[in-house]
C-alpha cells in the first residue's frame, strides 16, 4: 500500500472514530436530558400534589370525621351511633334544584379539573391525593398529572366502569408504585399485619360525601388476564353468590387473616399498584366501607 493510501486510510479511521465518539456523546446527552426531564416533571408533579393537599386542608379546617369501630373482627356495628355522627359530614346539603352539593374542599379540586371524582388518604403514609376518572379514555391519567401534563407518576384514577357516587359494589383505584415512595408505593406497608393492626382505615371521599373504609384483605395478584384472579374486573355483582366469591377470593389470597368478612350490601374499595417481585405483578389492598 502506498504512503498516500495509508494516509488516506488513517484519515478515514480518524473520521469514523470521532464520528462514533460524537454520536455516543450525543446519545448520552439525550439520555441524560430525558432522565433530567423525568426527574424534574416528577418533582414538580409531587409539589403540585402537596399544594393540592394544602388547598384541601385549608378548606376543611372545621371538619372532624365521624368515629369508626375499633374491633377488627367485623362483628361490631359498622355505622357510627347517632350521638357522635355529624349529619353534615356524610349527608351534604342539596341546592335548590335537588342535586347534591359538592363539598367545599372538593369544589376547589373540581374547579381545577372536572375529571375529579374524589380524594384518597391513608393515615401514616404519603398517600393523600385527588382521584380522577375518565370513562371515555380509561388510562388517560396513567402518565399524566392532575393538570393533564405528562408525568411518569401519573394520577390516582378510578376504573372507568366504576360508579363512584352510586356507588358500585366495588370501586377500583389505580396508582403507580413510584421508587421515591410517592403515589401508591406506601400500599406495600400493608405487607406486615402489624402495620395493618394500627393503620387499617382508609379515607376515600367522593365529591359529595366523606367515607371511611376498613382493610380486610391484602394480596399479590397479576394484571395478566390469562392467569390468576381478575380482581380488577369486579364492579357490581349480579348476585350475592358473585359478591361472596369476590370476597372469598380476596381473603383466600390475603397475606394474613384480618378476621373481617364483608357481607352482600357492603361497599368495597380496591387499591391496586405494581408489585415488582414478578412480571405483571400487582399489590392489592381491599377494604369495606364502614362510614
Amino acid at each position: 500500500m502506498s504512503k498516500r493510501s495509508k494516509k488516506r486510510a488513517r484519515k478515514i479511521r480518524k473520521i469514523v472514530y470521532w464520528t462514533c465518539v460524537i454520536g455516543l456523546v450525543l446519545v448520552i446527552l439525550v439520555c441524560l436530558g430525558l432522565i433530567a426531564h423525568k426527574v424534574i416533571t416528577d418533582v414538580l408533579s409531587n409539589k403540585q400534589y402537596e399544594e393540592l393537599g394544602e388547598l384541601k386542608s385549608s378548606a376543611s379546617t372545621d371538619f372532624t370525621r365521624p368515629p369508626v369501630p375499633t374491633d377488627p373482627t367485623g362483628e361490631t356495628e359498622t355505622q357510627p351511633t347517632e350521638d357522635v355522627t355529624e349529619p353534615s359530614a356524610t349527608e351534604p346539603s342539596e341546592p335548590d334544584d335537588g342535586s347534591p352539593k359538592i363539598l367545599p374542599q372538593y369544589q376547589l379540586m373540581y374547579d381545577l379539573n372536572p375529571d375529579t371524582v374524589g380524594w384518597i388518604e391513608l393515615p401514616g403514609t404519603r398517600i393523600d391525593y385527588p382521584v380522577v376518572q375518565t370513562p371515555d379514555d380509561p388510562n388517560f391519567y396513567l402518565r399524566r398529572n392532575f393538570y393533564k401534563e405528562y408525568a411518569t407518576c401519573g394520577t390516582i384514577y378510578a376504573r372507568a366502569m366504576c360508579d363512584v357516587n352510586k356507588p358500585s359494589d366495588n370501586i377500583t383505584l389505580y396508582g403507580h408504585n413510584m421508587s421515591n415512595g410517592t403515589m401508591f408505593a406506601d400500599l406495600h406497608k400493608f405487607e406486615e399485619k402489624s402495620w395493618w393492626m394500627d393503620n387499617r382505615y382508609i379515607y376515600f371521599d367522593t365529591l359529595y360525601e366523606y367515607h371511611t373504609y376498613e382493610v380486610f384483605a391484602v394480596f399479590v395478584g397479576t394484571a395478566d388476564l390469562t392467569i390468576g384472579f381478575a380482581y380488577h374486573l369486579f364492579d357490581d355483582a349480579e348476585s350475592e353468590a358473585e359478591y361472596n366469591m369476590f370476597v372469598e377470593n380476596c381473603k383466600r389470597l390475603s397475606l394474613y387473616d384480618t378476621g373481617i368478612t364483608p357481607q352482600p350490601g357492603d361497599k368495597l374499595l380496591t387499591l391496586s399498584t405494581c408489585d415488582k417481585s414478578q412480571d405483571e405483578g400487582r399489590f392489592v389492598v381491599v377494604a369495606r366501607r364502614v362510614v
